[in-house]
């Protein structure tokens, strides 16, 4: 004998056969345009130019970074240990000078030697030079503490687009050595992790290291109470 079973007992059960599939759907659909959310939010905030530091420059700072770098050349040049300081507005000031002379070679810039004149092959060529000047369209240094940050702007495709890094500078071995603290592409902040492996990476490269070698007679240089420090052998 057959037992019928009412309608209302089937109409109970049927929507249990199709509740888990539709609930995999909604989970699959979230998490997909949750994905599409953050990987716009990071397209943003990566193409979001952030605001350049207030950074002085003036002529007059320019001409006493020169007049320091004459004399310490002068009393490395007669067997004397010297120390040479720029302050943030020095520094800054002396960059964009000769950034900008390299790059519109104008006649009083000192030209960078190439690969074949420089014993290790340290100095960047002509071409490298030119390559970074028409790659960054503005870079600035603060000098924090015992700590500088740098800012660059960089076009890429086009696109400005902006680069910051904080950290400490130092020495080791001869060779120039910078810990990362912290830094951000536009507006995103880069992990530390990967921020350290990168850093990492390119100091111990060898395409890079000896690009890092420092001067013979430059036994020193780091970030003290807001200035750049070097020390001259």
């Amino acid at each position: 004998m057959t037992v019928a079973i009412p309608p209302a007992d089937q109409s109970e059960f049927a929507p249990a056969a199709t509740a888990k599939p539709s609930l995999w759907k909604q989970i699959f659909r979230i998490v997909r345009w949750t994905t599409y959310a953050f990987a716009l939010i990071t397209l943003i905030l990566l193409f979001h130019k952030s605001a350049p530091p207030p950074v002085e420059t003036s002529p007059q700072a320019a001409a006493r970074a020169e007049e320091k770098f004459e004399a310490v050349e002068s009393a490395v040049a007669n067997g004397q240990a010297a120390t040479l300081r720029l302050d943030e507005t020095e520094l800054n000031s002396y960059l964009s000078t000769h950034l900008s002379s390299a790059g519109n070679g104008t006649p009083n810039a000192r030209p960078p030697e190439t690969p074949q004149n420089s014993p290790n092959g340290a100095s960047p060529s002509p071409q490298e030079v030119e390559q970074m000047r028409s790659n960054v369209s503005d870079f600035k240094v603060q000098l924090i503490d015992d700590r500088v940050k740098a800012y660059v702007v960089f076009n890429v495709h086009g696109k400005d687009m902006t680069l910051q890094l904080e950290g400490k500078l130092g020495t080791q071995n001869g060779y120039l050595r910078f810990e990362p603290l912290s830094g951000q592409i536009g507006s995103f902040p880069i992990p530390q992790s990967a921020l350290e492996s990168a850093v990492q990476r390119m100091m111990d490269s060898p395409e890079n290291r000896e690009k890092l070698k420092l001067p013979a007679e430059i036994s020193d240089l780091r970030i003290q109470n807001g200035e750049i420090v070097a020390s001259y052998k």
